[in-house]
């Protein structure tokens, strides 16, 4: 079983940025995809952003040109850079893994795909 840990979560005013972390276990296999999930408060979560293997990025339309997703595969971290927040960004934030290598970029972003899942980081931002 791969075990994730995010940190990185907490506050911020709108306009502000803050960075993510998702630490795995080591045996998170490098070709595995992994991505971000985030679930606002009241409505059901979403996909954020993904990557796979090779290094192939996919983005919701709503964080696109704001968030950056990377991976050190020799650290087996996964990060979220969020910039220009908007309280609209504000809800747990989850990384998964476990995504099968060669799955279509455009389904890395549904939850069923993966098979790991770490236990959120809530991200606030304020007006």
């Amino acid at each position: 079983q791969v075990q994730l840990a995010e940190s990185g979560g907490g506050s911020v005013e709108a306009g502000g940025s803050l960075t993510l972390s998702c630490t795995a276990s080591p045996n998170n296999r490098n070709f595995y995809g992994m991505a971000w999930f985030r679930q606002p408060p009241g409505n059901e979560r979403e996909g954020v952003a993904a990557i796979d293997a090779d290094g192939k990025v996919i983005y919701a339309d709503s964080v696109k040109g704001r968030f950056t997703i990377s991976k050190d595969s020799a650290k087996n971290t996964l990060n979220l850079q969020l910039d220009s927040l908007r309280p609209e960004d504000t809800a747990v934030y989850t990384c998964a893994s476990g995504a099968p290598p060669g799955l279509p970029l455009a389904n890395m972003m549904r939850s069923h795909n993966y098979y790991f899942w770490g236990h959120g980081t809530q991200v606030t931002v304020s007006s």
